[in-house]
């Protein structure tokens, strides 16, 4: 793992209130505060802030916002201010998203549709790589991050690793990059796709915009180089590639051979289970469903709802906590949650939702009680995963407060502008002050006019 240090790059330097925040919450984080609170009003530069908290500290860093947007703002703030570090992104990768559901009091069922967005995938896979190759990782992401993942032991595991002079038969390259789930296209070389053009093999990362071209001399890895897609044109020779597995829930053979047994055995007590309560149609169902989910993953590793048997394909005990971004991250990292005052209430209140549409699919024979165990993580959970943590908000809850260590305040802004004076007045007699507001404002007009003529 690389030990590059963060490097801020930036042609201002801290102001106002900012000095002295970055002082006392760095100082916090030094000492091991496990919780501190960042108060600053819109517009006093938190960000700022914040990017020189995680270059002094130097430690890799996850930044959770409540929405896309805000997190796609973030990432582009910091990606000016580290330039030479990896800032990434980590969001849902849905354009759509229609959850699989059943309706009992109609009889509806709702199947899982969606569109994933190819760009933010990529960029998910490059997140997760990130984290196991190098310290100085700044990672935006939303409330995806709470959301079960992959084993990352698991993914690490079967990184496929590649170095000149490496002995390797063609075919078994290619047998070890199907087995984590990527597919041969000598057409179109995609994302996920690899093509062999004689005795040379170009691979298309999960992770990367560039192609991977590793050229073989008999069975033996000849060069390794970077090359440009669309032209082909070589842009480095490499020493070392690492190909990452196309999906976060790739298995070795024997750990999913075991899974698909585990899968089958559930699958046959709930069969019993509802026979016994005499409901054959939810008995009929779960069995074509699980039967059929068992052989695409039997077959090609992977099925259409595959996160709904993360647990199993994991090896997790039923009820134990998922495997979520958090447990990609080092023990000591930082944790910057932006707008608290509405992140914190977002992520306590996830997994109720979750919950309550897996109970009709699970009662009525559409999915197996290990799809339960697919879920974001509890809030008490999510708790016991973080290290250390900033609050950052202009207006900190009751949680915040309560936790924070210390509440560093951020009121003077870099500009030197304060916010404009409030007046509160009493409702009585509230239209007659509106009026004499109005006429004032207009004789101040007037007078303006006057004084230009």
């Amino acid at each position: 793992m690389s030990k590059s240090c963060f490097k801020l790059v930036s042609s201002y330097q801290p102001t106002g209130d900012q000095p002295e925040a970055i002082e006392a919450l760095t100082k916090g984080v030094l000492r091991g505060d496990r919780a501190q609170a960042l108060v600053g009003v819109t517009g006093s530069g938190k960000t700022f802030t914040m990017a020189n908290i995680i270059a002094k500290c130097n430690r890799p860093t996850l930044v959770l916002a409540h929405n896309k947007t805000l997190a796609a703002q973030l990432c582009s703030e910091f990606r000016e201010f580290f330039p030479e570090n990896a800032v990434e992104y980590f969001v849902s990768y849905y354009d759509y998203y229609q959850p699989e559901a059943y309706i009992p009091g109609k009889d509806l069922y709702i199947e899982k549709d969606s569109a994933v967005n190819d760009e933010i995938d990529r960029l998910r896979h490059s997140a997760t790589s990130a984290l196991f190759e190098r310290r100085d990782v700044i990672i935006v992401s939303s409330v995806s991050c709470i959301y079960s993942l992959g084993d990352p032991a698991e993914y690490q595991k079967l990184v496929l690793a590649l170095r000149p002079g490496m002995e390797m038969s063609m075919d078994e390259l290619a047998l070890r990059l199907i087995a984590i789930q990527y597919s041969r296209n000598d057409v179109a070389l995609e994302r996920d796709k690899f093509r062999i053009r004689g005795d040379v093999f170009d691979i298309m990362p999960a992770s990367g915009k560039n192609a991977i071209r590793v050229e073989f001399f008999g069975d033996e890895i000849d060069r390794i180089c970077e090359i440009n897609v669309v032209t082909g044109e070589i842009i480095g020779v490499l020493s070392y590639a690492a190909i990452y597995p196309a999906s976060h829930y790739a298995t070795s053979d024997e750990k999913k051979e075991a899974a698909i047994r585990e899968i089958e055995c559930e699958m046959l007590d709930r069969v019993a289970e509802f026979q016994a309560e005499g409901k054959l149609i939810e008995a009929q169902r779960i069995a074509e469903r699980t039967k059929y989910d068992m052989e695409m993953l039997r077959e090609v590793g992977f099925c259409s709802g595959v996160e709904n048997y993360s647990r199993v394909l994991s090896g997790r005990a039923p009820g134990s906590t998922p495997y979520t971004l958090l447990d990609y991250f080092p023990e000591d990292f930082l944790l910057f949650i932006d707008e608290s005052h509405v992140t914190i209430p977002q992520v306590r209140g996830m997994s109720g939702g979750d919950l309550a549409r897996k109970k009709n699919l699970v009662e009525f024979g559409f999915r197996l009680p290990s799809a339960y165990d697919n879920r974001p993580l509890f809030f008490p959970e999510f708790e016991s995963k973080l290290n250390q943590t900033i609050y950052v908000s202009a207006t900190p809850g009751d949680y915040e407060r309560e936790h924070a260590s210390q509440l560093v305040e951020q009121i003077i802004r870099p500009t030197g502008l304060v916010d404009p004076k409030v007046e509160i007045r009493p409702v009585k007699g509230q239209i007659d002050d509106l009026m004499g507001e109005i006429r004032a404002r207009a004789r101040r007009k007037t007078n303006a006019f006057s004084s230009l003529r």
